[in-house]
């Protein structure tokens, strides 16, 4: 799964119809260039692919005021939005994926319910805490391992910084400071 997929959805959902430019800039002010592969060219590549597979509709809107060909102008369909809470909902709730793709679901958080939110989370740290527990039965008395040593030191501190921000979000999502 990518990040540019539930970013592009994300955006045209938000907008309720939108054209590439508009989620372009949409993902720009979020910082989306900077932390995913929310490129240009990438987003309207997903735009006309998501479109293609029926999960966007394409509308060709008036020319631009500068001349040049119609816009068009993009909006969910039914597969578009399941397809959106879809990826929001594996994003929140699995702990083995990318960064950028995290970062994209915790963008769109106000898009589920508050206590689905928090669920979705649970199981995310449930899934890291028994990551945790996997690493420390494979590594228990194993520190002198030089290199691979250093693999399950970045894991365990992957596994303990990811469970730290996940029980944090949930505590701010309890106490409705998110």
């Amino acid at each position: 799964m990518s990040a540019i997929r539930l970013l592009v959805l994300g955006s045209v959902r938000a907008n309720r119809r939108a054209h590439g430019y508009q989620v372009r800039s949409d993902l720009e002010s979020w910082g989306a260039h900077e932390w995913s592969t929310a490129k240009p060219g990438s987003i309207y590549h997903a735009l006309k692919q998501l479109a293609k597979q029926g999960m966007l509709r394409a509308h060709e809107v008036a020319p631009s005021d500068a001349g040049g060909p119609p816009r068009v102008e993009y909006e969910l369909t039914p597969a578009g939005e399941a397809e959106f809470l879809e990826l929001l909902r594996d994003a929140l709730s699995r702990h083995d994926q990318k960064i950028d793709l995290l970062t994209a679901g915790v963008g769109f958080i106000d898009a589920l319910p508050r206590a689905e939110v928090i669920e979705l989370l649970r199981r995310r740290l449930t899934a890291l805490e028994g990551w945790r527990a996997e690493v420390d039965k494979l590594w228990t008395g194993q520190e002198d391992w030089g290199a691979i040593g250093e693999v399950m030191r970045l894991w365990v501190h992957f596994s303990d910084s990811g469970a730290e921000w996940t029980r944090g979000l949930i505590e701010r999502l309890q106490a409705s400071q998110v």
